[in-house]
């Protein structure tokens, strides 16, 4: 450090080394303490401070306390300017590398934009070569189609000239085989007027006979009706006290199976203390052919939603239904069937 001290002092001018500055130096130096002192204390107690003159004996001067300030100031200067340098050094490496950066994206731009540009030249070429192919081809196109007309005007000249004489051929056919044709026309008439009348005697012949047999097959499709008529009367009032017999069944059946849910119900519902007398709740009831509940719904509300509720708790407590073991009175009467809640009835 102080051989650093003396590389600083050297580069000073040479004025500040003389005994003369340096002794004046040192005499502002105890100036300044005594004055600073003097400002901390009162004014009235202390006494005024002395004076005091010194003078530099050695002739080389050492380092003094102003010395190592100014050393220490001068250090703190060039640590100042070092990092100004630096930083100003950080800004210029910033600066450039955007610069750069923006040199770099400028030419990255251009190099898009010459390419963009070769490309669109590439496909403005492409364009004109295929607008180019296309009209050649509809040149093409066109002597093809002109060449196609005259060759079919022609084929369609000698074909009108093979018709004209295939017409003029066959015309003269048709005549000759239309003279043959008439020929043949009145031989087979007077034959066919001879066979039409030896059939029209057959077909009289014939007629009579079918009437016969129809007035004969008429008289015992008669009597054969009446008999199955007789028949089917006898079948019908049969079948109908038979389905007499089994509705009755069937209701009664299911009376008493409508008795047995009813009982079920009304001992499973539990109505709430505000339900009235007027009020009435219907639900819809689906259930499979074992008495299982498929479905409750509530098809007409009693206008007060714990009275409904309490209904649709009652259908839903059952697990199982009693239902009849034949099918068609399930099916009939209690696959789908509605049911009412009210507080004096159950129907």
């Amino acid at each position: 450090m102080k051989g650093h001290k003396r590389e600083i002092i050297s580069t000073e001018p040479a004025s500040l080394k003389s005994p003369v500055v340096m002794s004046l130096a040192l005499h502002l130096l105890i100036v300044g303490i005594a004055l600073a002192g003097w400002s901390w204390t009162s004014p009235v107690s202390e006494p005024e401070p002395r004076q005091i003159s010194a003078r530099l004996v050695s002739p080389e001067p050492r380092p003094s306390p102003v010395v190592d300030d100014q050393d220490q100031r001068d250090r703190d200067q060039e640590r100042r300017q070092q990092q100004e340098r630096e930083r100003q050094e950080e800004e210029a490496e910033r600066r450039r590398q955007q610069e750069q950066a923006r040199q770099e994206a400028e030419r990255q731009a251009q190099a898009e934009a010459q390419a963009r540009q070769r490309q669109q030249e590439e496909q403005q070429r492409q364009q004109a070569q295929a607008r180019e192919r296309e009209q050649q081809q509809a040149r093409e196109q066109e002597a093809a189609r002109q060449r196609a007309e005259a060759e079919a005007k022609e084929r369609e000249r000698q074909r009108a000239e093979q018709e004209r004489r295939q017409q003029e051929e066959a015309q003269r056919k048709a005549e000759e085989e239309k003279r043959r044709q008439e020929e043949r026309r009145k031989q087979e008439e007077a034959e066919r007027k001879r066979q039409e009348e030896a059939a029209r005697q057959e077909a009289e012949r014939r007629r009579q006979e079918a009437e016969r047999r129809l007035r004969e097959q008429q008289l015992e499709a008669l009597a054969d009706e009446s008999d199955r008529q007789r028949e089917a009367e006898a079948r019908r009032q049969q079948e109908a006290a038979a389905a007499r017999a089994r509705e009755a069944q069937m209701l009664s059946e299911s009376e008493r199976y409508q008795s047995l849910i009813r009982e079920r119900l009304s001992q499973a519902w539990y109505p709430p203390s505000s339900a009235t007398e007027d009020m009435t709740a219907r639900i819809q009831i689906t259930l499979l052919p074992t008495g299982e509940l498929v479905n409750a719904r509530l098809v007409s509300s009693s206008g007060n939603t714990a009275f409904d509720n309490s209904a649709l708790g009652a259908v839903r407590s059952l697990s199982r239904y009693p239902v009849p073991s034949d099918r068609n009175t399930f099916e009939r009467y209690f696959r789908q069937f509605t049911i009412e809640f009210n507080p004096q009835r159950l129907r």
